[in-house]
């Protein structure tokens, strides 16, 4: 590291707390905290969809796997630009028109309290469990292993920065700035890609120090990690509900100005996706093939190396920087919002504006002191154990995504079988986590062990099938829905919900609807083409 290094590293810093603290002036009402006004466009909106998805353990996790058996973990990060269009064509509408503020209260709308309470209670804990603890053990592993700082230090200074535009500024502030993380982010990933690939000799030059089967992106039916069955069919669940149901991912989406800006903004978010595989998991490779290195340490060795002139190190490692505080200031809002809008709300329906900002405020500060109280948690926990957390959410999922499918294209759907299905799905989802841990300890199941040791991917198809199952079952047997659950909500519906907010965010360009049709084409095209390449 050098000052040159050192200064620019500062520079970012100072750049992304200057914007934050800027768009704190204007965050005045709950619409301005928490949705910016709901007057995003499209740019901020795709760039802020990619910034937050993008965190640390994209780094250690996608180079890792990467460097230990190839391009096929790429498979989720374009399986995500199918999701964002799915997102962009089928549920913008039903939520920028319903006017929701958050995803339970659209499942309030659509089925009932219960359903409400149900996800924000687990989107809270997932959060806290999951998102916040792995992101700054990641980070931490980073700059520990790069900038030689020990984890307390570097957890506690990510997130004291990020805690205080996200309190201060709110939505508009983590977006915006999540705009300029973007581009810090894919320029220091590019970066380190394109010197690395030099070194090796070229795409041709690292296919010839890596086994063939490091650039095949299908793997066979068996294959413990990667089964092209699982890919193929399991992990479109898991997306559904991250990038259409989360709202972590899906806030972005709710500020835009209109379904146009929406919808483009998801399309722009597909294009970002395909750079991971060849900013992130292909320096993977690069590790493996220069330096023999696989594993966690893959990405840290290849920042560390002689690859990085004075000055160019800084940006790659503000490019780290920026995944990381992208992603915790995201987390950080979703759950300020989930909190003032599902819990708060509900219980003091009379708040007002001022009122409302100020516990969104309160709850975003109360999240960053956790975060700091976790830190010597995080410092003993190991890595496995962070891996085995973020599995919980693979096993939640499925419910979630089959209760919204089922929800908006399904009328029949109602909140009995939504709440069956949720209890069922979480009740079984807890008993393959559980079971696992208990396999991997050492014990044998005997004739139950397929349960907890089948692929995961594979379970997550089976625990979307029966959440379909019951959400069908138990709908059929009592009492449809009435109509203010369906008006607006369903597809068959669509057209029933006119409010004057409906109106104005269904105001839609014919030309800029053709626009978003042929970029939508053409990002299909180039996703299969390049599945067909890596075959």
């Amino acid at each position: 590291m050098s000052g040159l290094d050192y200064f620019v590293i500062v520079l970012y810093f100072l750049m992304v707390l200057g914007v934050g603290v800027y768009y704190s002036r204007t965050a005045t009402d709950s619409t301005e905290y928490f949705l910016a006004g709901r007057n995003v466009g499209w740019v901020a909106i795709g760039a802020s969809l990619f910034a937050s998805n993008i965190s640390s353990e994209h780094f250690i996790g996608l180079a890792g796997t990467g460097s230990s058996s190839g391009l096929a973990v790429g498979h989720f990060e374009w399986l995500a630009a199918f999701m964002v269009l799915f997102l962009g064509w089928i549920f913008v509408p039903f939520y920028l028109k319903s006017g929701v503020f958050t995803m339970p209260e659209f499942l309030e709308r659509r089925y009932s309290r219960a359903s409400r309470m149900y996800l924000t209670s687990v989107s809270i804990l997932a959060y806290i469990i999951t998102k916040i603890s792995v992101t700054l053990y990641a980070g931490g592993l980073l700059l520990n292993k790069i900038l030689g700082w020990d984890m307390m230090t570097s957890a506690i200074v990510l997130i004291i920065v990020t805690g205080i535009y996200t309190i201060a500024g709110g939505l508009k502030a983590v977006i915006y700035t999540e705009l300029i993380q973007t581009f810090i982010l894919i320029g220091g990933a590019v970066t380190l890609t394109v010197l690395g690939l030099n070194e090796v000799g070229g795409f041709s030059g690292l296919e010839a120090k890596l086994p063939p089967d490091f650039f095949n992106m299908f793997k066979a039916m068996d294959h413990p990690d990667f089964p092209w069955t699982g890919i193929i069919f399991g992990a479109p669940i898991l997306g559904i509900w991250y990038w259409c149901t989360d709202q972590f991912i899906v806030q972005r989406v709710l500020s835009a100005k209109n379904i146009n800006h929406a919808r483009s903004g998801a399309i722009f978010a597909g294009f970002l996706k395909i750079l991971p595989v060849f900013i992130l998991v292909l320096p993977g490779l690069i590790a493996a093939a220069l330096f023999g290195t696989t594993g966690d340490e893959a990405y840290p060795t290849l920042v560390t190396s002689y690859l990085l002139p004075s000055g160019i190190k800084g940006i790659v490692i503000a490019s780290l920087l920026a995944a990381l505080m992208s992603s915790l200031a995201s987390c950080f809002n979703s759950t300020s919002t989930l909190f003032t809008m599902d819990f708060y709300k509900n219980y003091k329906p009379d708040a007002s504006e001022v009122e409302l900002v100020l516990v969104g405020r309160l709850a975003t500060t109360v999240m960053v002191i956790l975060g700091v109280l976790a830190v010597p948690l995080i410092t003993m926990l190991s890595g496995q154990l962070f891996v085995y957390l973020q599995s919980v959410q693979a096993y939640i999922s499925p419910p979630i995504a089959a209760v919204f499918l089922l929800g908006i294209f399904w009328r029949r759907a109602n909140s009995k079988g939504a709440i069956f299905a949720l209890g069922a799905g979480a009740i079984l989802g807890a008993l393959r986590f559980i079971l696992e841990l208990v396999v991997k300890s050492g014990t044998s199941l005997g004739a139950f062990e397929w349960y907890a040791t089948m692929n995961f991917l594979h379970f997550a198809v089976l625990l979307f099938l029966i959440s379909v199952g019951v959400v069908m079952v138990v709908s059929l047997a009592t009492l449809p829905p009435n109509n203010e659950q369906i008006a607006g909500l369903t597809m068959a519906t669509a057209s029933e919900l006119q409010t004057d907010l409906s109106r104005k965010m269904d105001v839609q360009d014919p030309q800029w609807n053709r626009y978003n049709v042929i970029a939508s084409v053409v990002l299909v095209v180039i996703i299969i083409s390049l599945w067909i390449e890596y075959f």
